[in-house]
């Protein structure tokens, strides 16, 4: 049996119109039906022809009509949501206070909450989604396909077929760019350079950091980061320690079987996952210190020496 490639295709119910497009189109000519029923004695025909003709060809070009790839009707709720949904967003747990009277008079919407899936990130690096569950993340390594063999090219597609075919819950790939900071492998080289035994290894060790260092100044580098995020629901809170035990068992296991093509898997701690999701908020930010303090841990200083 042959499976379509595109298997999220809506099904097509009545020639090649999908039901969403019918329920548009029929409701939008039972509309005007009625309303030609109700004005016919009342409305010359050619007045209702020129009120409804608009009408029918909006239906039409809402059914099927297409924009980035998004269906015309979803793309004009999705404009009427953004333009009614406040723009100016805090970060809030709490129900905003009313604002001043001269500051209502303007006219301007007051700020709204900003709701995120994530509620915090646990000791054991997994992501609280609140009443959505738990998410595991790690880091996948990487290999070359076109470089491979036909047969190894085969083999690696194999086993990648096998762990889709074993899902068992959702789960997300996700291919990132990320900004690369040669700061310290630059510092590195200098220092180790003094130390090396022979001068045209010290001068090679030199010209390298040079060379690194002027394409940082002339480039923005990138690296690319794949990530494999695992998500498993919990009915309430008392059953995330459960979500949080399935997570980290499918994610052993989906290490274990890309495994098989020379793929590794790294679960990100609590620091990283932290980390990664400062720089999804603000790619263009500096990276997190290393001794960041995590949130619930306590901070100590050393007293004077």
């Amino acid at each position: 049996m042959r499976i379509p490639a595109d298997v999220e295709q809506p099904d097509k119910i009545i020639g090649s119109f999908t039901a969403r497009q019918v329920a548009i189109l029929a409701g939008t000519g039972a509309l005007l039906y009625a309303a030609y029923t109700l004005a016919a004695d009342h409305v010359p025909p050619l007045v209702c022809v020129a009120v409804a003709a608009p009408i029918a060809v909006g239906a039409v070009l809402l059914a099927i009509g297409r924009h980035d790839g998004i269906s015309l009707d979803r793309y004009v709720l999705a404009a009427i949501r953004y333009r009614r949904s406040p723009k100016h967003l805090v970060s809030s747990t709490e129900d905003m206070p009313m604002p001043p009277a001269w500051i209502a008079a303007t006219g301007r919407r007051p700020p709204a909450p900003l709701k995120l899936p994530a509620r915090g990130v646990a000791g054991d690096g997994l992501i609280d989604l609140g009443p959505d569950g738990v998410a595991a993340v790690a880091e996948i390594s990487t290999v070359s396909f076109a470089l491979r063999t036909p047969d190894e090219q085969d083999a690696l597609v194999a086993v990648f077929g096998r762990w889709l075919n074993a899902l068992s819950g959702p789960a997300q790939i996700l291919v990132r760019a990320e900004r690369v900071d040669l700061s310290d492998t630059i510092a590195t080289l200098q220092d180790n350079a003094r130390g090396l035994p022979h001068p045209a290894l010290a001068s090679a060790a030199l010209e390298h950091a040079a060379f690194l260092e002027d394409l940082s100044a002339r480039h923005d580098l990138l690296r690319r980061q794949v990530l494999l995020i695992i998500r498993e629901p919990a009915a309430n809170a008392s059953g995330r320690d459960a979500a949080a035990a399935r997570a980290l068992r499918r994610l052993e296991e989906a290490s274990r079987v890309l495994g098989s093509c020379g793929l590794t898997a790294r679960l990100l701690d609590t620091r990283a996952v932290i980390a990664l999701l400062a720089s999804c908020f603000d790619p263009a930010a500096p990276p997190l210190p290393d001794d960041l303090a995590l949130p619930g841990e306590v901070i100590t200083t050393g007293g004077p020496g």
